[in-house]
């Protein structure tokens, strides 16, 4: 009987541990996150800096570079529109070079739906759309993919927290990013995001078949109106072809009197 009483108290004494301990670690484990949880939040954070800054103008110098280290130069205007509950409103119009002057390309993109691409060509006058299936395509020769251009939405892709790493000088979360669309032509991102300001500091692209095709990085970037940054430089190397672009941002200007009749395919064909 004594023996039994003991193992009783035992296994009491047992029962109350795990009551504990059950009390312990269940707030523990309702609070963590899933890596596609941190994933999305991290991206969520980022996008929402960027709210609130109505419309830009920039002057974009654009460097293409062959593998032999050849380069042709390209001057291009941008404007950007905020769009709300919506993707932005982007359209760039090339100056130079002679043969693509008064060319001009028109994004409108959108959160849970392809973005809408036209090309206008001065000697053909007329808009070409390009179709969501054509978007994976080389922007006007360069190593910039039509869908690399116009706002990175967050719900066009999902998201995974891989790790947390060294940047340069920075420390940044790694992020995997799927694009949900079945048209791009990369298979997955991976995205450094600096822990300071939740900044994208590279991209690697990967191609359908998951070989790293590209690779971008952002440098120097500056902060406008106290809120907002952008990249000076960035560049996106081919790692398929050896080939380059760098894209050089200068003359940024902010909350200008742009609206959304700047952005119609009307309005592209009257750009000088």
């Amino acid at each position: 009987m004594q023996n039994l009483s003991h193992r009783n108290v035992n296994l009491g004494s047992l029962s109350i541990y795990f009551a504990l301990f059950a009390l312990v670690i269940a707030p523990l484990t309702a609070n963590a996150q899933s890596a596609e949880e941190i994933g999305l939040q991290i991206a969520t954070e980022a996008r929402q800096k960027q709210y609130g800054f109505v419309n830009y103008t920039a002057s974009l110098t654009m460097i293409l570079r062959n593998k032999q280290g050849k380069e042709s130069t390209r001057k291009v205007r941008l404007k950007v529109l905020e769009v709300e509950e919506d993707g932005d409103f982007s359209l760039f119009v090339f100056d130079q070079p002679r043969d693509v002057k008064g060319t001009a390309f028109l994004v409108h993109a959108h959160k849970f739906e392809p973005d809408e691409q036209w090309l206008y060509l001065p000697a053909l006058k007329r808009v070409k759309r390009i179709s969501s299936s054509k978007q994976s395509g080389s922007f006007m020769g360069s190593e910039f993919a039509y869908e690399d251009l116009g706002a990175v939405e967050v719900e066009k892709y999902t998201y995974t927290f891989l790790r947390d790493e060294p940047c340069g000088e920075l420390q940044c979360a790694v992020l995997e990013r799927v694009p949900v669309s079945a048209d791009s032509g990369y298979s997955r991102h991976l995205v450094w995001y600096d822990r300071e300001e939740l900044r994208v500091q590279q991209v690697h692209f990967f191609d359908r078949r998951n070989a790293h095709l590209k690779t971008m990085a952002l440098e120097n970037y500056e902060k406008y109106l106290e809120n907002y940054w952008q990249a000076s430089k960035i560049t996106m190397v081919n790692h398929l072809t050896g080939k380059s672009t760098d894209m050089l941002w200068s003359d940024l200007e902010f909350k200008t009197d742009l609206d959304e009749s700047n952005f119609t395919q009307t309005a592209i064909k009257r750009i000088r």
